[in-house]
């Protein structure tokens, strides 16, 4: 955001922007993952492991980053803001793995529209995501960030919405007690799946938060 006479100012935000394209494959693959359930057979393992690869990768790139913050006499912008982005960035990376693993965990073996409509959804604020990072690396990119943060902000709106009909879809009709407990894992994993986009939400709060301060 600042000028380029900063030094390690390039390092930052590549490591951001590496960051964020791990987050992207992570959210791709879920996506992959929840829209395929009950036809793809033993290509849920293979996604689910794509997943936490990509949040593996993902923590060694956190650790660099951070260590970088931790060396540098100076940074482009607010040390503690760029602290903050890592960490809610790596939050969202490690909510779409917690969706992957409950997959397995609650033996989750069909997918719904309601869960294929929020796991598009993360998809879709995820790429916002990874767009506005790589954009905050350029003064001149900041309208473009402006723009994106409010997007994932709706995005987070659309995902509530479809989270409260789904939930009310799943205890309209009472059943029994293998109805209960597929409702009641249900509703966890919509849960699951909207954390994600509260995670880019708060990452894009961070970002917008950077802005107001180096306009």
């Amino acid at each position: 955001m600042l000028n380029n006479v900063m030094p390690h100012r390039s390092s930052f935000f590549n490591l951001l922007a590496a960051h964020t394209d791990r987050l992207l494959a992570g959210a791709s693959a879920t996506l992959r993952l929840v829209t395929g359930l009950g036809s793809q057979g033993e290509q849920t393992d293979a996604l689910i492991e794509e997943v936490n690869l990509n949040e593996t990768s993902a923590d060694g790139i956190k650790a660099e980053f951070i260590k970088l913050l931790y060396e540098s006499f100076t940074t482009p912008i607010n040390r503690d803001q760029l602290h903050t982005l890592i960490l809610d960035l790596d939050r969202v990376l490690d909510t779409l793995q917690s969706v992957a693993n409950a997959i397995r965990m609650y033996n989750i073996s069909d997918s719904t529209p309601e869960a294929r409509a929020l796991a598009a959804l993360a998809s879709d604020a995820c790429l916002r995501l990874n767009r506005a990072v790589i954009a905050l690396a350029e003064r001149e990119q900041a309208p473009k960030v402006a723009v994106l943060c409010p997007e994932i902000d709706a995005l987070k709106s659309q995902a509530s919405a479809v989270m409260r009909e789904a939930v009310t879809k799943l205890f309209r009709e009472e059943g029994d007690e293998q109805a209960a407990w597929h409702a009641m894992k249900m509703r966890r994993f919509y849960f699951t799946q909207v954390a994600v986009l509260d995670g880019c939400k708060r990452a894009g709060r961070t970002m917008e938060e950077i802005l107001l301060e180096n306009a």
